[in-house]
């Protein structure tokens, strides 16, 4: 189980300086066209989480390995695909980069594509149960192949007392190898996004009596 780190302590040299370990990072993106409440809130949590990412390699030692979900490609290419998706993870990927982390793939592009397209079909809002039990089947088919696949390449790349930072969105339901060490980098600011992601949406609408009223035009008088 994940150890959460939403407020660091001072860990005792010792317990943190063997084995494999894995610092995983929420990733969290913002949509194009997000509010500017919420913006201000993925702009608060990346920054959050960058202070965090450092003060734990202070205390333990340097990321040796980046995992990055949604990537495929490695060292340079990879990295300007990170930039493209998400500055908030790339300004922690970058500065591990120039420390001289490598950048390993963590995806297969064809189960990774597969994965993302039953998604889609999905989020259509099927009408037929059959239609929507097969669809769901072989989304669940293809979440765990790649899940399998990420667990498969983090046991491969992780060397013996390496330290590795992971970057993905929650509920993954990946199993990651149980001699990893997994530190789950919480920062603050990530429950007021989920609360805010759960408000409701009467909340943010006006209430009919604070609409304002309409004045109904006056009758023009007849000369």
């Amino acid at each position: 189980m994940a150890k959460k780190l939403g407020k660091l302590e001072k860990p005792e040299a010792d317990k943190f300086s063997q084995g494999r370990r894995l610092l995983f990072v929420p990733l969290i993106l913002a949509p194009i066209n997000a509010e500017k409440e919420l913006k201000a809130l993925v702009d608060k949590y990346w920054k959050q989480a960058c202070e965090q990412v450092y003060n734990l390699q202070s205390k333990m030692a340097a990321v040796k390995k980046i995992y990055h979900e949604l990537i495929t490609s490695a060292a340079e290419e990879g990295g300007k695909d990170i930039e493209r998706l998400n500055t908030g993870s790339y300004t922690i990927v970058k500065a591990s980069m120039d420390k001289g982390a490598e950048l390993q793939p963590i995806e297969d592009r064809e189960i990774m594509m597969e994965f993302i397209d039953w998604s889609h079909c999905l989020s259509f809002g099927l009408q037929s149960q059959k239609v929507f039990s097969q669809v769901y089947q072989s989304f669940q088919e293809a979440q765990k192949n790649r899940n399998k696949h990420i667990a498969k390449r983090l046991d491969e790349t992780l060397k013996e007392d390496e330290i590795g930072i992971l970057f993905m969105q929650e509920g993954h339901m990946v199993q990651f190898p149980s001699d990893i060490q997994v530190f789950y980098v919480a920062p603050p600011s990530l429950d007021e996004i989920n609360h805010w992601q759960k408000k409701p949406e009467s909340e943010d609408k006006p209430k009919a009596e604070d609409k304002p009223k309409k004045k109904k035009p006056k009758a023009k008088k007849e000369k």
